[in-house]
């Protein structure tokens, strides 16, 4: 279901695999042009983001493989669930974020997808992909942080300092 922050964003959707498969370089938040029945199944809280990405076909930025499922009460008029989708940015975002992906081993990455005063929106990062060895690190340092608080946190309920 759909839960809002405290920005007051409605958020439908997060990617949380993109930050353990992936090391987050920039993130950039970029509109979707979608259609109607799609705008009302997110209202209702469905979507996938975790097979998606963001790739340029000519100077334009779509988003591919985000599952938006058909709308329930929609007719002939429904879309499909894991077409192409562009994504709204300025002229200048798209040219500084086509440079970077030019460089070898980056990808862009949606990591949400949210509603921001009415409007569908989209955070996309600008990544580069994990080895297994990292993402055994990063597992390692985010146990070690956690095993470390609990331990303050003890500290502090015994009364000790």
């Amino acid at each position: 279901m759909a839960k809002k922050t405290a920005e007051g964003e409605l958020v439908v959707a997060r990617n949380r695999k993109a930050r353990h498969d992936y090391l987050i370089e920039d993130t950039y938040e970029a509109g979707l042009a979608l259609m109607g029945t799609e705008v009302k199944a997110l209202r209702m809280g469905r979507a996938s983001l975790t097979d998606g990405y963001a790739i340029f076909y000519g100077d334009e930025l779509y988003l591919e493989g985000v599952h938006i499922p058909e709308y329930v009460q929609g007719t002939w008029t429904n879309h499909t669930p894991r077409r192409r989708r562009k994504l709204l940015l300025h002229r200048a975002e798209l040219d500084k974020i086509a440079v970077k992906v030019q460089g070898s081993g980056r990808t862009i990455v949606p990591l949400s997808l949210y509603f921001k005063n009415g409007r569908v929106k989209v955070e996309i990062a600008l990544a580069t992909g994990k080895k297994a060895y990292d993402k055994r690190h990063t597992l390692r340092e985010q146990q070690d942080r956690r095993e470390a608080q609990r331990a303050m946190s003890d500290r502090f309920k015994r009364g000790g300092r």
